[in-house]
């Protein structure tokens, strides 16, 4: 869904469930890119950043090279601010926090490499230094179970692969709807991953129209 069409910026609202860009192989050839080409934007071939396949929310593009080169060089240097809200398991104790835990890929014994926090863990792997802020919206519960759940505004300081969500399961509040990291009762919580972009703030790659933020609600 488009949030915002001009000569030099396209704003989706990305479903959960889809790729990016392409994967490897022709079952993961489906994914936004080709989704905007075939609804007639052949012109984005490229995204100046990424939400993970089952992660939905905004993502803007460059409709032009340099739209796309802008908005590149402000994801790299941390000048675009990204706010996510997620549904997570259990009443965090406060209010609000912060997770500073690097995140690097960790090789299990007899298994493949992949993205964990990274902290004291045997065969990790370039981690790097992660830093995550979260702040509670609301404190409910599940309507069968009676389970807590806290919806939650989350902010990338970094940004690293799977960094909300490991973060959240590092601090013991995965996110619903997890089937990476986590638990299984979170896992099984909800039939989707309950994370979303829900804001984006950046400078207009056009050079004119300023700062400009797009929002969009949580679907859960």
């Amino acid at each position: 869904r488009a949030l915002h069409v001009d000569g030099a910026l396209l704003v989706v609202d990305k479903g959960a469930g889809l790729l990016t860009v392409p994967g490897i192989g022709e079952a993961k050839a489906d994914c936004l890119l080709s989704r905007l080409a075939d609804a007639g934007h052949p012109e984005v071939g490229h995204a100046a950043h990424r939400l993970d396949r089952d992660t939905s929310g905004v993502l803007a593009l460059g409709r032009t090279p340099a739209a796309h080169r802008s908005l590149c060089v402000q994801f790299q240097e941390r000048r675009a601010s990204k706010r996510y809200e997620a549904l997570v398991l259990g009443w965090p104790a406060e209010d609000a926090g912060e997770v500073d835990l690097p995140i690097g890929k960790v090789r299990r014994p007899g298994g493949a490499a992949r993205m964990r926090v990274a902290a004291g863990a045997a065969g990790a792997e370039q981690a790097r230094p992660s830093v995550s802020t979260w702040r509670v919206l609301e404190r409910t519960s599940l309507p069968d179970s009676g389970v807590g759940v806290a919806r939650v505004e989350l902010v990338p300081v970094t940004g690293r692969a799977h960094q909300l969500r490991l973060h959240m399961e590092a601090i013991g509040h995965p996110v619903l709807g997890d089937e990476l990291h986590g638990s299984d009762e979170a896992a099984a919580a909800a039939p989707r991953l309950c994370l979303h972009a829900s804001a984006l703030t950046l400078d207009h790659p056009d050079g004119r129209s300023g700062r400009v933020t797009f929002r969009s609600a949580a679907p859960f």
